[in-house]
C-alpha cells in the first residue's frame, strides 16, 4: 500500500472511531460528573500515552513546540471533551451530532488562521451558510432542545478545530501518534491530581454503561483514534484527508439510533446533510 492510500485508510479508522465518541459520552454521563469524565479521561489516556513514549523512546519536543502542544492538549484534550459533556447533559447524543458536520470546516478556518492561508471568497459563502443551517436549527430546535447545550456544542466544535488544525501542522515534525501523546502528557500534571481529587466517594451505584462509555472515550477518543487520525493528515494531507470528517455525523446518527435507541429525526437528517454540502463546498474552494 502506497503512502498516499495508507493516509486514506488510517484517517478513516479514526473517523469511526471518533464516531463512537459522542454516543459513548453520552453514556458516560449518566453515571458520572461531566468534570470528573473530562479528567479521568485524559488522565487514563495520558498515562498510556506517557507508557508508549518511554517504551519507544521518543525524544522531547523542541521547545518551540511546547506552546502547541499546550494549543492541541487545550483544544482536544480538556475543551472538546468538557464542553460536549457538558452539552450532553441538556441535549441527546443525536443532537449534539448534527453540530459535528461543522468540525471540518472549524478545521480549514484555524488552518487559515493558523496557516496564512487565504481562501477564496466562495470559502466565506460556504462558511456562512453552514453557521446559518446550524444556528437555525439550534433555534427552531428550542422547544425540545436546550439552548444551553446548542451553545456548548459549538463552542466543543471551536475548540476541537483548533486543536486539529495546530496538531495537524505539528504531526509533520513531530509524528502522528507522539503529537496526542505529548499533548496528554502535558496536561497529566493538572488532570491527574484533579481527576482523583474528584473521584465520586462511591463506585458502586454506577451502572456498567456509563462504565463502558468511560473505557471508551478513554482509550478509543482521546488515544487510539487520535494515533490513526494524525497519521492519516500526515501521510495523505490535512486538507485531503480532512475531508473524510465529513462522513462522522452520518456514524454517529447510526450509532446514537442503534446503541441508545435515541429517535434521529428527518429535521436532523436534514440539517446534517446541509451541514455538509456547505463544508464540501467549503472545501472545494478553501486553496
Amino acid at each position: 500500500m502506497d503512502r498516499l492510500s495508507s493516509g486514506w485508510w488510517s484517517g478513516f479508522l479514526g473517523v469511526v472511531i471518533f464516531s463512537g465518541s459522542l454516543p459513548a459520552t453520552r453514556m458516560a454521563v449518566t453515571g458520572f460528573d461531566p468534570v470528573f469524565l473530562t479528567l479521568a479521561r485524559a488522565s487514563i489516556a495520558g498515562l498510556l500515552g506517557l507508557a508508549l513514549l518511554l517504551v519507544f523512546q521518543q525524544k522531547r519536543p523542541a521547545r518551540s513546540d511546547v506552546l502547541s502542544l499546550a494549543i492541541v492538549s487545550l483544544g482536544v484534550v480538556v475543551g472538546f471533551p468538557l464542553l460536549t459533556a457538558l452539552a450532553l447533559k441538556h441535549i441527546t447524543s443525536a443532537h449534539s451530532i448534527v453540530f459535528v458536520g461543522l468540525l471540518p470546516l472549524a478545521t480549514a478556518i484555524f488552518a487559515v488562521l493558523r496557516g496564512g492561508e487565504r481562501p477564496r471568497p466562495a470559502f466565506w459563502l460556504f462558511s456562512c451558510l453552514g453557521s446559518a443551517l446550524v444556528g437555525g436549527f439550534a433555534l427552531t430546535q428550542s422547544g425540545t432542545a436546550s439552548l444551553t447545550g446548542a451553545l456548548l456544542m459549538l463552542a466543543a466544535i471551536a475548540a476541537c478545530g483548533l486543536g486539529y488544525a495546530e496538531g495537524a501542522a505539528l504531526s509533520r515534525r513531530l509524528g502522528g501518534w507522539q503529537v496526542i501523546s505529548w499533548a496528554l502528557v502535558l496536561s497529566l500534571p493538572v488532570m491527574l491530581p484533579l481527576a482523583l481529587f474528584t473521584m465520586p466517594t462511591s463506585l458502586n451505584n454506577i451502572a456498567g454503561a456509563a462504565w463502558g462509555g468511560l473505557v471508551y472515550v478513554s482509550l478509543f477518543s482521546m488515544l487510539i483514534g487520535f494515533v490513526f487520525w494524525y497519521r492519516g493528515l500526515a501521510l495523505g494531507g490535512i486538507a485531503a484527508v480532512g475531508q473524510l470528517q465529513l462522513l462522522q455525523p452520518f456514524f454517529g446518527l447510526v450509532l446514537a439510533a442503534t446503541l441508545l435507541g435515541e429517535p434521529i429525526s428527518a429535521a436532523m437528517l436534514t440539517v446534517t446533510l446541509g451541514v455538509v454540502a456547505c463544508v464540501a463546498g467549503a472545501k472545494k474552494f478553501s486553496q
